[in-house]
């Protein structure tokens, strides 16, 4: 009877582990964050950047304000963030009206650098709103450096809205791709609409600035053989058909009236690009906001989910050589919404991407409308092989409490207390109208607890320091799971944590670990533990890097001492019989 009992109390506390529900905690005031993006005249506007500044091992937050100043976050390792912006370097942003962000090691010194989009200057108004994006280098210690006249950007005029870091040529060094909105537009930005954009006609090209060795950038758009205009939000650099190095994918607003999306095929060693959005079917025709990147299926190619007014688009991958098709529909995406943010991670650890989208009305024209939180339902649970789900993604934003009601632009994912989960940060808009709840930046605690992870960092050598650009397999449970370091651009004009994150489920050792470094070279370790973050160098050892060990819940400590007992009492009555 008593092991009936413990077998069944075992059996529950498995059962309860795997279905608990994803849960998110409102603590943007206990974090000590209060920002709000304040618009110049209209939609644009409103990133976020994921960065360890002092490289503590604790993530920190540079987040854009617009008409507002931007702030600095540095994370203090209890939860809490404190503004160190002023004093920091920073303070050239003040005189802009800063849009999009992202970060890379410019010049490999082993400090995170910055660099901000804008698309107009502050005080007198332009006819022709446009500005100099600005490039600060990190000095460490919180200080940085304004080096965009340094590194030949400051002629560079334009109207900007999001940015990527990658390493096209794969020598090391980080390159960008800037997204630019039109040349010139001679009425109120809040007048921007269908009609007023045909009529308009002065879309503009992006930039693609190559690094040359750390200390300046060079625009070689069509160098490498780039011809595109349209209503740029930015682009991404990703390997869509798996072949080593970074392809381009462009995002273009209102694909319907002008350009459509472009994808441009990297051909290194070759220095060019070729358009190929056609044949793979990704040249779509709409008010393209972001592109969010994951490999939605476990199929070992990447698929994207392209945010857009109305309807979402969920481009998958139908393999190699074979074009994407959009499954909006089809997985229970298809809902009428205006989205930008948008970002893929493992919230309930059980072996799936799940993804948070973030929306917002047209400002001025602030209508409420919630965020989505799609639950992933490929597997129920990771470990002992897995078990395939399939059927339809489900909106859970309100179940576990993160259907925030802000005007949402940009979105982030990052692990907050370094406990091994994925915590989101939403960047709202100040409505320009009257609005029936405050409308500031939230940041949401992921508190399911449940599962086992492994977190991956890399440590560039001959790639690019952070290993952006590059790839991370883990093989664990049955399950082959891949993610791409982001570079910027895979949410809305902001950039994600570069630290890979892997759902476990049940799984208590990892067999293989993958690095697919930029360029191509592979780099595989095995035997790997759970619950802690592993510190890949290029081409040597693996660390592991854990302030105080690897973390366990309660939830499974109860598991494990309901096993022991069981195990236990079998024994003893083995011993009894015999």
């Amino acid at each position: 009877m008593l092991n009936k009992l413990i077998f069944t109390l075992f059996n529950l506390l498995v059962f309860s582990s795997l279905q608990a529900q994803i849960h998110f905690t409102d603590v943007t005031a206990a974090a000590g964050i209060n920002h709000e993006f304040a618009v110049y005249d209209g939609m644009f506007g409103g990133g976020a950047c994921v960065l360890d500044l002092n490289n503590d091992g604790y993530e920190d937050l540079y987040l854009t304000g617009g008409m507002n100043d931007d702030q600095l976050l540095l994370n203090q390792k209890d939860g809490t963030f404190r503004n160190i912006f002023e004093g920091s370097g920073l303070e050239a942003t003040k005189k802009c009206v800063t849009q999009g962000v992202t970060s890379a090691d410019v010049n490999r010194d082993g400090n995170v650098d910055l660099f901000i989009t804008t698309i107009t200057t502050k005080g007198e108004r332009k006819a022709i709103p446009r500005a100099e994006n600005l490039l600060f280098l990190n000095l460490g210690n919180g200080k940085f450096k304004n080096a965009t006249s340094e590194y030949g950007l400051d002629d560079l005029y334009s109207f900007s809205t999001g940015c990527s870091f990658g390493d096209f040529n794969a020598d090391g060094w980080p390159d960008l791709y800037v997204g630019n909105y039109f040349l010139d537009y001679d009425g109120p930005l809040t007048e921007i609409n269908d009609a007023t954009i045909v009529n308009a006609s002065k879309t503009a090209e992006g930039y693609l600035l190559l690094n040359k060795n750390g200390k300046a950038f060079k625009d070689v758009y069509s160098d490498y053989g780039l011809n595109h205009r349209g209503f740029g939000f930015g682009g991404l650099f990703t390997d869509y058909d798996n072949d080593g190095d970074q392809d381009l994918l462009v995002l273009h607003d209102f694909g319907y009236k002008a350009r459509p999306n472009y994808l441009l095929r990297n051909n290194f060693p070759d220095k060019s690009f070729t358009y190929v959005e056609k044949e793979v079917g990704l040249d779509l025709r709409i008010n393209a906001m972001t592109a969010a990147v994951g490999d939605y299926d476990n199929n070992g190619f990447m698929d994207y989910f392209v945010t857009n007014i109305k309807f979402n688009r969920f481009m998958v991958s139908g393999g190699k050589d074979k074009p994407y098709t959009d499954k909006a529909e089809e997985l229970g995406m298809g809902f009428f919404t205006i989205s930008w943010g948008a970002n893929w991670a493992d919230f309930d650890h059980d072996g799936d991407l799940d993804l948070f989208v973030a929306n917002g009305d047209l400002n001025p024209n602030c209508q409420p409308m919630g965020d989505f939180l799609f639950e992933n339902p490929l597997f129920a649970t990771l470990g002992g092989g897995g078990s395939a789900g399939g059927g339809k993604f489900t909106d859970i934003a309100r179940a576990a409490g993160i259907q925030d009601y802000g005007i949402g632009r940009g979105s982030v994912i990052f692990d907050l207390e370094n406990d091994g989960d994925m915590d989101v940060l939403i960047v709202n808009q100040k409505a320009v109208k009257n609005y029936p709840m405050p409308s500031v930046t939230k940041l949401y605690r992921n508190d399911a607890n449940q599962g086992n992870w492994l977190k991956v960092a890399l440590d560039g050598v001959h790639a690019e320091k952070h290993g952006l650009g590059s790839r991370v397999t883990v093989v664990a449970g049955g399950q082959r799971m891949m993610r791409e370091i982001d570079g910027g651009g895979s949410s809305h004009i902001s950039q994600n944590s570069t630290i890979a994150h892997f759902g476990l489920g049940t799984a208590m050792t990892v067999d293989s670990v993958i690095v697919t470094w930029s360029g191509g070279k592979q780099q595989v370790l095995v035997g790997q533990g759970v619950n802690q973050l592993l510190v890949i160098k290029e081409e040597g050892e693996a660390v592991v890097q854990s302030d105080d060990g690897p973390k366990f819940n309660s939830r499974w400590l109860l598991i494990g001492v309901a096993a022991l007992v069981s195990l236990a009492v079998f024994f003893k009555n083995r011993r009894r019989k015999g």
